[in-house]
């Protein structure tokens, strides 16, 4: 029997445990992916002539705690969800890397070649080229392999699909050429190396972070060239709540000066008070200082502070609150933090489109049907985009009926957490 036969064979229709510990033991939803994971297997097969093909996996990942603190040193909780990229991959003996996205068209990526190129910046291949040179530069081998990719993580839907397919490169390449020993933080690190120096776009290590390594995770970027990554042990499923994302539309066009403000004010609190960043001052120091920033920073700068201040502390509390299992108190963190967000970071709707404030509605909705039960706040940059809500199973229906009677039929993602980032998948 042929290798690709046989890993057909082990799908068995989704009933394997690599299948349940990724998508959880809806039988309906293994078979769907059953038929995904064999649908991907006929497509790589229909474009390459490998038959030494394995899975490979990455998911997508919420933020859960420190709504814009990364950027300031601060520290954020995050977690891998069940929605994910899979790649079929297999070596192909050459210097080329050979990629076709399932509604992409195939490109190619050449080894021989390393350095970026400005031509190339904002694509796919230039995250597969930086990916390839920083490994190189760190002493693993790199080589020519053939994939076919299935993007299961929505685009703009707020969980990071460039992270997870940054770190599903990495995990490619550390199984086929390295014996998978590539460590879940460094693959993290070399995809945002592969961003920032490659693709062109700053970005901060919490995204790269969560999908590499999975399950929920506290990070903390007091020291932003070695964040310290803590495993949080809890156990999301048992607590019978849904993670429910919810896409609210909008428009993301002209946002580039609200998201860059943020930041920017942060920064120039820190600054008056003699630091680089927020992480290096205190409550107590901001307070003080206010009869003298007011006039030089603006009141807005001053309220982003107190929003950064408290939402860095509420991590803490709230990695607390779930490793003692508590997470009642945990949930009512989760309504601080969007409070917060939404009095103090303002990062709800832009202040040139007052008209349109999809998050404030969805946010509304929420609280009137979550109210005593869950929890509900802002999701990443905000301005346009998600919110996230934890809902018990029993208002789980009612609760997405009313926000896609709003904002659209499948604007609700109904997720959970997983526990494994991105790896091969051994059937």
């Amino acid at each position: 029997m042929k290798n690709t036969d046989l890993l057909k064979a082990k799908i068995n229709d989704g009933n394997n445990d690599s299948f349940k510990e990724l998508y959880g033991t809806n039988t309906a939803t293994l078979q769907i992916q059953a038929k995904r994971y064999s649908g991907l297997l006929d497509k790589f097969l229909d474009a390459f002539t490998s038959d030494e093909a394995q899975f490979f996996s990455s998911p997508g990942r919420t933020e859960i705690g420190g709504n814009h603190t990364d950027h300031n040193y601060g520290r954020v909780l995050a977690g891998a969800v069940n929605l994910d990229n899979v790649a079929v991959a297999a070596k192909n003996n050459t210097s080329v890397i050979c990629i076709e996205s399932v509604g992409y068209p195939k490109f190619e990526v050449d080894l021989s070649e390393l350095l970026p190129g400005q031509d190339e910046q904002y694509t796919s291949a230039s995250l597969v080229r930086g990916i390839n040179a920083r490994l190189k530069e760190l002493g693993f081998a790199i080589g020519g392999f053939d994939a076919v990719i299935d993007g299961g993580v929505p685009k703009g839907s707020g969980l990071s699909s460039s992270a997870s397919f940054e770190v599903l490169i990495g995990a490619i390449i550390s199984h086929l050429f390295n014996d998978g020993k590539l460590d879940p933080i460094l693959n993290a690190i070399i995809g945002q190396y592969a961003e920032n120096n490659y693709f062109g776009k700053p970005c901060g290590l919490m995204d790269q972070t969560a999908c590499a390594v999975g399950g929920l995770v506290s990070i903390d970027f007091e020291d932003p060239a070695k964040p310290i990554v803590k495993k949080v042990n809890f156990n999301f499923i048992s607590t019978g709540f849904a993670l429910v994302i919810t896409d609210t539309g909008g428009n993301h066009a002209d946002l580039n000066d609200e998201y860059a403000s943020l930041p920017i004010e942060m920064k120039s609190v820190a600054v008056e008070l003699g630091a680089k960043v927020l992480r290096q001052v205190t409550l107590e120091q901001v307070v003080e200082a206010i009869p003298a920033l007011r006039e030089k920073t603006g009141d807005r700068a001053l309220l982003r502070a107190y929003h950064f201040l408290g939402d860095n502390q509420r991590v803490v509390n709230q990695v607390e609150a779930l490793e003692n299992n508590d997470f009642k108190s945990f949930l009512s963190m989760v309504i601080e933090s969007g409070y917060s967000s939404y009095m103090y970071n303002q990062n709800i709707f832009p202040v040139h489109n007052v008209r349109e404030q999809g998050i404030s509605l969805a946010l509304a909705l929420s609280e009137m049907v979550l109210k005593g039960n869950g929890a509900w706040r802002v999701h990443g940059g905000g301005f346009a985009g998600t919110i996230q809500a934890f809902v018990p199973q029993n208002l789980l229906d009612k609760y997405v009926s009313t926000l896609e009677h709003v904002f659209g039929k499948n604007s609700c993602h109904k997720l959970f957490i997983r526990q494994k980032g991105a790896v091969k998948v051994e059937l």
